[in-house]
């Protein structure tokens, strides 16, 4: 992942180094349980964890000459190791370690990426709670529909990630395999009770039938998830962006001392936290397909899945971290513009009560078409109409004049009604 996207604290877990010495912590710790089964000298681990080390440099040098990464290490490891470096990597293959080792990887990241999911919820439960009570538009095709909370929006914002915690607490044991069975998975060459005490050791479990490979089902789950934790905070970033429109202004981004719009139009205030936010998504959702192609390997396996890899999950665990950092600030500081909310909601005579007209003119008796009819009408008749109020319309229609009093008239425009069952939710949520 290029820079501009990539936060220290999950970089790290991907970077090189990290790479590196998660394949000598698998490295040792088979060793480790190689000894405690007595297949090789404890003194021999003894001298392997004093002197294991490996020099980044030197293991591109070598790959340039064997034209494989793992020897290549291992070769470098040897160079610090000495003669009883000839019990590392002692009958497994490739596999072994480098899928390993990238479970060790996936879970270290998970843990980061909870960890900011759970401050995402917290942000938006707070916010929800600020306004439970602010009212405004509900919209639906992007047009006025009936009048909602800011809060209630919200809430179903922090329902979703609510459900995102728990698909990634339950996806967690999922991704927490490693295996150490040997080529093709056999065990031909490794005892299976060493899979079972290197896992222990790594608070891995032993995946159950591995083949050269740990199956990549379990990498496209991951993948997946992410990816639809990316179409979640898109989501949002839609709502925002489109809240944040000229002719709607009901919220804005936090605009910055300094911040500049447009290097051509001074007065532009753009949504621009939240439109990175909406392409970030396109690339983890294309990286999920990426991971679901590689399930498909032939027969034990291949590498083709490898080199996707190398680039799908240190992308997307690095961009999904950003995603959580950048869209728990972008709800803290979003402006919330409760006065426009207002004026929104109340364009053309409040012509958003329309319902609440039609089902106090049936339970007078009308006819539900009857009813409707008239209501449609004197709506249409304000609606983008230069001064069109519908409240007006339908307070001096006889027809509806015959059947509601000038009390029942206002009730029908009262926006509290719509709202008199929220606390349901809020309370489901803890809002």
């Amino acid at each position: 992942m290029i820079e501009r996207y990539t936060l220290p604290e999950m970089g790290e877990l991907w970077n090189d180094l990290a790479k590196y010495k998660t394949w000598l912590q698998v490295e040792i710790a088979v060793c480790e349980a190689q000894a405690e089964l007595g297949y090789i000298p404890p003194a021999a681990v003894d001298e392997i964890k004093a002197k294991a080390d490996f020099d980044p440099d030197r293991i591109l040098e070598i790959e340039a000459e064997v034209r494989h990464d793992v020897i290549a290490f291992l070769t470098s490891v040897n160079e610090y190791v000495g003669d009883a470096g000839r019990y590392i990597h002692l009958g497994m293959t490739s596999s072994d370690m480098l899928d390993t080792a990238l479970s060790l990887q996936m879970v270290a990241s998970l843990q980061v990426i909870k960890t900011h999911v759970e401050n995402l919820i917290q942000a938006i439960r707070y916010r929800a709670q600020e306004h439970r009570d602010t009212v405004m538009i509900g919209r639906s095709h992007g047009i006025h529909a009936e009048p909602i909370t800011f809060g209630f929006k919200l809430a179903g914002w922090l329902a979703e990630m609510m459900r995102h915690r728990d698909r990634l607490t339950h996806l967690e044991d999922k991704i927490a395999v490693g295996k150490i069975s040997g080529a093709v998975g056999t065990y031909a060459n490794v005892d299976p009770r060493i899979e079972s005490l290197t896992c222990q050791k790594l608070g891995l479990r032993p995946d159950t039938a591995s083949t050269q490979v740990i199956s990549r089902d379990i990498h496209a789950e991951f993948m997946n998830a992410l990816a639809l934790l990316a179409a979640s905070i898109e989501r949002f970033a839609v709502e925002i962006r489109n809240l944040q429109r000229t002719d709607v202004l009901e919220v804005e981004e936090f605009f910055s001392k300094g911040q500049k719009g447009s290097s051509a139009m001074p007065h532009k205030r753009n949504p621009i936290r939240s439109e990175r936010l909406t392409g970030c998504a396109r690339i983890i959702r294309g990286n999920a397909m990426a991971a679901l192609e590689n399930v498909a390997l032939w027969h034990e396996r291949d590498i083709s899945h490898s080199s996707v890899e190398r680039v799908i999950l240190p992308d997307s665990c690095i961009l999904i971290h950003f995603m959580l950092v950048e869209t728990t600030n972008l709800v803290k500081k979003l402006l919330v513009y409760p006065e426009n909310m207002q004026r929104n909601m109340n364009v053309y005579g409040g012509v958003v009560f329309s319902q609440r007209v039609l089902l106090s003119l049936v339970d007078k008796g009308l006819k539900r078409e009857e009813a409707y009819e008239i209501v449609q009408s004197l709506a249409h008749q304000a609606w983008n109409t230069a001064g069109g109020d519908f409240r007006a319309l339908v307070s001096g229609n006889d027809r509806v004049q015959a059947h509601l009093s000038a009390t029942e008239i206002d009730a029908c425009f009262d926006p509290n009604h719509h709202l008199r069952n929220l606390d349901d939710v809020y309370q489901r949520l803890g809002i």
